[in-house]
Parts: structure tokens; C-alpha cells; sequence
């Protein structure tokens, strides 16, 4: 059966965890979740992963289901603490972000008259000076990788960022591990070519000599994604095709 690009993204997403052992695994939007829970069923069975909310879940649960069995409460105290210590590696989105990993989830335009208003920093500053980060970003385009944020809400590595990790697109998977710590690509998904990649990106982009295609799902992990964490394809309407 065709492999869809949501599901090539869900692995990418799970793979931002592997080696991280006995750590919170914090994820936002559908195909980071379905990551942080596929990484734990697999090759990271130290993670903690929780319903969404509060409750620390006793084995990874199928999205939009009840918990069932829960290792404990995470109240936000708690939760804050796993920020501060390092103790959680978030994978956060971003409405712009640049080549240093800055982001912006705040307002886009000037910020004494916004064209947009959007969430406001929030838990994003402390996340980037405190705990590793890494993003998940469904819709690769210039107007999100962008050369300069109109506000700088999470911290990129030219602002003391503590640990960017990754960040997984529609397209890529990319990190910083370019000239000062800038963007590169790590790899291009299945279909996608460096130069789709590089039109996509509203900055210079480092780019190794040789792209490796992003891995696929074994039928292990198909078989978990399809018939139990998301047997509705959820992880389609989140990234189609």
C-alpha cells in the first residue's frame, strides 16, 4: 500500500525524539502527536506522552480517545518544573521562522499595528532558553521560513537558544547544524526535490552536496499509525496527498 507524505512526516516527527530516553515528550499538531506517541510504541519506549492535557498517559493512546490507564497528573507546576530542568524536548509550529531558528507565533507586520494578531508568546521563550525544541511546520513556504521574523517570540541560536533540534515540514526535515548555526537541510521527503525545498524557503539555505530522501515507515510502524494511533487518517487532512 502507498506510503502517504503525512505518514513520511509522522516518522520524521518520531525520529526528532530517538535517544532522548526517559524524557516528556511535548507535541502540537496532529502529525508531531501521532510522532511523540509512534516513538514511544517503538524505538523510545522511555518517553512520557500524555492524553493532550494533564494526565501522563500509562501507554500511548490513539488520538481523540479517553486515556484509559494513566501513570499520573501533570498539573501545570509540574509541567513547568520539566520546562525549567530540561526534562522535556517540545515540538512546537510557528507562523515564521528564520534561519537561526527564531520564530514568531505573535502578530505578523509591525508590531505597533499588526496586520494579523495571532497566539502571543506564550510558553515559547521559556521553552527555547530551557528545554530542548524542536518544530513541526505542515505548510513549507516563504511567507513561513522567512528572512527576518516580525517578532521574535521562541529564540533562535543567535539569541541563546538552549537546544534546537529539528524542524519537519510538508517537504524536509532540516536542523541547524549549518555555517553559525544556521538552517540546513537534513533531508527531502519521498517525491520532493532539493529544489522545491529551496523555492519553498524565503532564506539562504545550507545545503549538503548529497540529500538523503527521508525515511519511510516500516509496516511496523504503518501497521501501528493505520490501525491503531490514527485509524481515522486524521494525519491526512493535516498534511493531504
Amino acid at each position: 500500500m502507498k506510503v502517504t507524505r503525512a505518514e513520511v512526516c509522522v516518522v520524521a516527527c518520531a525520529e526528532a525524539w530517538r535517544g532522548d530516553g526517559e524524557i516528556l515528550a511535548a507535541a502540537m499538531g496532529t502529525c508531531s502527536v501521532l510522532g511523540a506517541r509512534l516513538a514511544r510504541m517503538t524505538f523510545e519506549p522511555g518517553l512520557l506522552t500524555t492524553d493532550g492535557g494533564a494526565l501522563l498517559t500509562a501507554e500511548a493512546i490513539p488520538l481523540g480517545t479517553d486515556p484509559g490507564p494513566v501513570e499520573g497528573g501533570l498539573p501545570f507546576r509540574d509541567h513547568l518544573w520539566l520546562v525549567a530542568t530540561g526534562r522535556r524536548h517540545v515540538m512546537m509550529g510557528a507562523s515564521q521562522i528564520d534561519r537561526y531558528g527564531n520564530t514568531n507565533i505573535s502578530a505578523i507586520g509591525d508590531w505597533a499595528r499588526p496586520k494579523a494578531q495571532l497566539l502571543g508568546s506564550r510558553g515559547a521563550p521559556g521553552n527555547t532558553r530551557c528545554n530542548p525544541t524542536s518544530y513541526w511546520i505542515p505548510r513549507h513556504s516563504p511567507r513561513v521560513f522567512v528572512e527576518k521574523v516580525d517578532f521574535v517570540s521562541g529564540v533562535g541560536t543567535d539569541r541563546g537558544a538552549f537546544d534546537l533540534r529539528r524542524v519537519v515540514t510538508d517537504l524536509a526535515v532540516l536542523d541547524f547544524g549549518g555555517p553559525g548555526g544556521t538552517m540546513r537541510l537534513v533531508s527531502a521527503h519521498p517525491g520532493v526535490t532539493v529544489d522545491a525545498v529551496v523555492a519553498a524557503t524565503g532564506f539562504e539555505l545550507a545545503v549538503p552536496a548529497e540529500v538523503p530522501s527521508t525515511r519511510t515507515p516500516d509496516q511496523e510502524e504503518l501497521r501501528l499509525l493505520r490501525e491503531f494511533l490514527d485509524p481515522k487518517a486524521l494525519r491526512d487532512r493535516e498534511v493531504p496527498g
